[in-house]
């Protein structure tokens, strides 16, 4: 993507592993119904840009507490929350590394970051009016999950209210045939 002088890697499985291994963690947070690690964990970048659309930090976190309470009034609980299929891994972040070449420092152009596409499973439990059996929905998505190269500290984006055009907009190298992993979700009880 930089060109002849920059420095492209391919992701060794370990990385891909540990950001599923991250968003098992984090999807365990969730089903503990500690919801507020979704604001602390997610991409500083992409949690500017939402904190911006509501007016503030503050903000935020009070709608996130928001929806908790209202799945919890509304009888809705999450049951399960993991990763659910092949990752998909990505170089992002344009920097710079010093290299020797011939004897010589040189600086080249390097990628700095992994962009991970989780795919996932989260189970909901809920019930209906005037109906004492819970109706189980299965809800297919995914997390973006991003570190620092050589970091295993991964920060997220959720993948239900996340576009191309979002993730583009933060990693401007995504390749042109990128496609996220599916959204759906389904009654199953």
């Amino acid at each position: 993507m930089f060109g002849q002088d920059a420095i492209e890697e391919v992701a060794p499985p370990e990385v891909a592993a540990a950001a599923v291994k991250a968003v098992s963690v984090l999807g365990k947070e969730v089903v503990m119904g500690r919801y507020e690690v979704a604001v602390e964990r997610m991409y500083p970048q992409w949690k500017s840009r939402a904190a911006a659309r509501m007016g503030g930090m503050e903000n935020l976190k009070k709608e996130l507490d928001g929806v908790a309470k209202r799945m919890l009034q509304q009888g809705i609980s999450i049951t399960d929350f993991k990763p659910n299929g092949e990752p998909r891994t990505y170089e992002v972040y344009p920097g710079k590394k010093v290299v020797k070449e011939n004897g010589v420092e040189v600086e080249k152009l390097r990628y700095t970051k992994w962009m991970v596409l989780v795919p996932t499973l989260t189970k909901f439990r809920m019930f209906l009016e005037n109906d004492p059996k819970p109706v189980i929905i299965e809800s297919t998505g995914f997390q973006v999950a991003i570190a620092d190269k050589g970091s295993n500290e991964w920060s997220f984006i959720d993948g239900s209210a996340v576009t191309v055009k979002d993730l583009r907009s933060l990693f401007f190298n995504l390749p042109v045939s990128l496609e996220l992993p599916p959204l759906d979700k389904k009654q199953i009880k």
